[in-house]
């Protein structure tokens, strides 16, 4: 596997991920946390990590961040808005 600069990989976490010799399921999850935070705001987790698939995993089927992409393909969900209306309860002048 060469390293490749990719948009969705710009540190090159997940590409390094591949190469780490042993590395596991909870390792991978960090470096995969670090990764996902990373992605700029309002950015569409699943296509990144769709593209990271695409060209890491296709000839890593076994390694634990196969995994990981592929769960993160699944859930992956955009942010909705949580709490109620703001300025409830609250008297207008």
């Amino acid at each position: 596997m060469e390293k490749r600069s990719h948009p969705s990989d710009p540190r090159g976490l997940i590409y390094e991920s591949y190469r780490i010799a042993g590395i596991t399921a909870a390792e991978c999850r960090s470096v995969f946390l670090d990764w996902a935070l990373g992605i700029p705001a309002g950015d569409d987790l699943k296509n990144h990590a769709a593209a990271l698939l695409a060209i890491y995993g296709q000839d890593a089927a076994k390694h634990p961040m196969t995994g990981i992409l592929r769960e993160a393909m699944q859930t992956s969900q955009k942010p909705k808005r949580r709490g109620g209306k703001r300025g409830v309860g609250t008297a207008k002048a």
